[in-house]
């Protein structure tokens, strides 16, 4: 891997402290064996680790959410535990640090809404995981038994949003969590290690970063294979379309050689307008949003002509102002701030509101406002309930989703679902289905 690439101090520090502490034998200090790494996809998490763990001499095996559900029960939890004991053993063989690494863990174990399945793999996943963390040397496979202890291996995983994990999993006893968002000195760190040797100054990086401020980092390094664009497709052209294969692939010549392109920041911000425009298309078809709205009981009669009337998509000549970041994010507000765990805290339950009289009963007006700047801004919104017992265990249970196409039916159906589980907790969650992670979590009723 090349040494042009950048590494934030802030990651490494977090990283090589972990790992470090994991492997040293501290009296009366209990360590996280799992470190959590999270944040906003596209912003170089996974990446960032293959650089710290080239940088400390590092060797990782390697997990994906794939692997994590199996058509038979139990396979995840033994390819888990079975890659553990693997690392354990080259940490004793080989004599150096060596990480279990598993990308994308809330992909492939988290829940985001009723949507999601939750099967018997998930729970044995989570289940196995906090077994691992709580006794990293005794780790066994199944149907055998070893008395001999094994080496301690730190476990890295990213994601996300962990708040769709199982919530005893992400404990503090056991995972040390990490919320990576790139500041502008590390975007500058990182976008000039992607264009090193390209010729842009400085300032030119700078400016490039300023022209798309709400870009990931990957952003960055599809725009500067973008450029090579233009002479593969003149290769095509110039062998022929029916002679690439043989060309490429089963070639006497040897790969083909390609020129340092223009890399000038006036063709850069060109390509980069390209894609980004490429972005709002796939953010403004909201296809999925119409293939997989479930009807619900106050929506049932709408026929589809209505439907598709309610649905608008803006054409390019109206503002788009409504798929543009939130101007206030509901999360800040609610009970995903750290201080919740559980969600029995007694924050907005629309009580502050009893001078103003709601337009439905049971939901306040800071409700209702809140499902339609949801709602405006193309998030699904849906219900979870339960008892206290569930609730003190963060184990709520799925409801529908709400109508998404109007405003008035949405709190209709939210105030008949209220009815339905009188007597028992119920939030409103929001879900940004893009980005795969909650936006809103609110306790709207409580026993």
């Amino acid at each position: 891997m090349s040494q042009h690439y950048y590494i934030s101090p802030r990651f490494i520090d977090k990283l090589a402290v972990h790992i470090t502490k994991n492997f040293l034998d501290i009296p009366h200090v209990r360590v996280p064996l799992i470190l959590g790494i999270h944040g906003r996809k596209g912003e170089g998490k996974s990446f960032q680790c293959e650089l710290v763990f080239e940088r400390m001499g590092i060797e990782a095996v390697h997990m994906s959410s794939g692997e994590l559900e199996s058509p038979d029960a139990g396979d995840p939890a033994r390819l888990i535990r079975l890659r553990y004991r693997e690392t354990a053993e080259m940490i004793r063989v080989k004599g150096k640090m060596c990480v279990l690494m598993i990308n994308d863990l809330d992909a492939g174990a988290g829940r985001f809404d009723e949507r999601t399945q939750y099967t018997v793999n998930t729970q044995l996943v989570h289940g196995t995981l906090m077994n691992i963390a709580d006794n990293p040397t005794n780790v066994q496979l199944p149907g055998s038994y070893d008395s001999q202890p094994i080496h301690r291996v730190p476990i890295i995983v990213t994601g996300n949003d962990f708040s769709t994990l199982y919530a005893p999993l992400t404990r503090d006893g056991r995972m040390a969590k990490f919320y990576w968002e790139p500041n502008r000195e590390d975007r500058i760190g990182i976008v000039s290690g992607i264009f090193h040797g390209d010729g842009l100054s400085s300032g030119e990086i700078e400016q490039l970063i300023d022209t798309f401020d709400n870009q990931a980092v990957d952003f960055f390094s599809a725009l500067r294979s973008r450029i090579y664009d233009e002479q593969i497709r003149k290769f095509i052209y110039d062998i022929g379309i029916d002679r690439v294969s043989s060309r490429v692939v089963n070639s006497k010549e040897g790969p083909p050689k390609f020129e340092t392109p223009n890399f000038s920041i006036s063709r850069l911000i060109e390509f980069g307008e390209l894609i980004k425009a490429e972005q709002q298309r796939l953010e403004l078809s909201g296809l999925a949003r119409e293939y997989n709205q479930v009807p619900s009981l106050t929506s049932q009669a709408t026929n589809t002509n209505t439907r598709n009337t309610n649905y608008n998509i803006p054409t390019p000549d109206q503002p788009q102002a409504n798929h543009k970041a939130p101007v206030s994010n509901p999360v800040i507000s609610e009970s995903t701030s750290p201080k919740v765990t559980n969600g029995l805290n007694q924050s907005q339950t629309g009580q502050r509101n009893g001078s103003k009289k709601p337009l439905h009963l049971g939901l306040d007006l800071e409700t209702q406002d809140q499902i339609g700047e949801l709602l405006a801004q193309g998030y699904r919104l849906t219900l979870e309930y339960g008892n206290e017992r569930r609730v003190k265990n963060n184990a709520w249970k799925s409801g529908n989703p709400l109508p998404e196409n109007n405003v008035s039916d949405a709190i209709a159906a939210l105030t008949e679902r209220l009815g339905e589980h009188k007597g028992q907790y119920v939030r409103l969650i929001g879900i940004d289905t893009k980005a795969k992670r909650r936006v809103l979590e609110k306790i709207i009723q409580r026993p």
